[in-house]
């Protein structure tokens, strides 16, 4: 049983669970502003070098999980295909492309920003976003885009699933309180912007 089942994080597809999808077949298009668009496949993404961010990601509904998520990170990507000097925003799709998001390039190339792949050493189910996710723990959750398909680099910004639906376009983590599933659903505290801390410690 994987670590996110073991601490019950939620499981939410607004569009629908994608069920089992095969993990070794896996591509995601690199289109858009670019030298080098591409596809990269499952066995190129894990032979890049890995990051490991020990950080949280939290959702807009209200929950936090922290953990060790294993990855490439975003700007490796970037620079692997020649992002063009245009580029102002990066652009993220999920299987069957009913989902998307956009993040601005200034978030998309921190350092913990990243191309998921695991959480504390398992590889990602499909129920939290496997095969491959998007992991930024600087914003809310919905800009963690789920098994994503496909990256856009575009000089312009345009409003993803949510945010057509009333979500903030910037999706800055607000202060408030969330469950943390780390200490079994416990609520706590947090202040504005990434959840490093929590206001009770």
């Amino acid at each position: 049983m994987s670590r996110l089942r073991v601490l019950r994080t939620p499981v939410f597809w607004v569009e629908g669970h994608p069920g089992e999808l095969d993990r070794n077949a896996w591509q995601i298009e690199i289109a858009g502003l670019c030298e080098n668009p591409k596809h990269f496949t499952w066995q190129e993404l894990v032979a890049m070098p890995k990051t490991i961010a020990d950080a949280r990601l939290t959702s807009v509904t209200r929950f936090s999980v922290r953990g060790k998520w294993g990855g490439v990170k975003v700007a490796d990507i970037l620079k692997t295909v020649g992002a063009a000097s245009s580029v102002r925003y990066i652009r993220f799709w999920s299987y069957r492309k009913i989902y998307d998001t956009s993040v601005p390039l200034d978030v998309a190339v921190k350092d913990r920003m990243l191309l998921a792949y695991e959480f504390d050493g398992d590889l990602l189910e499909e129920d939290y976003g496997g095969p491959v996710r998007v992991f930024c723990p600087y914003l809310w959750g919905y800009k963690s885009a789920k098994s994503v398909v496909k990256i856009e680099l575009m000089d312009r910004y345009v409003s993803g699933y949510w945010e057509q639906r009333g979500y903030t376009d910037d999706a800055k983590i607000e202060a408030g309180v969330v469950r943390d599933m780390n200490e079994n659903g416990r609520v706590r505290p947090i202040p504005d912007g990434e959840v490093i801390r929590f206001l009770d410690e």
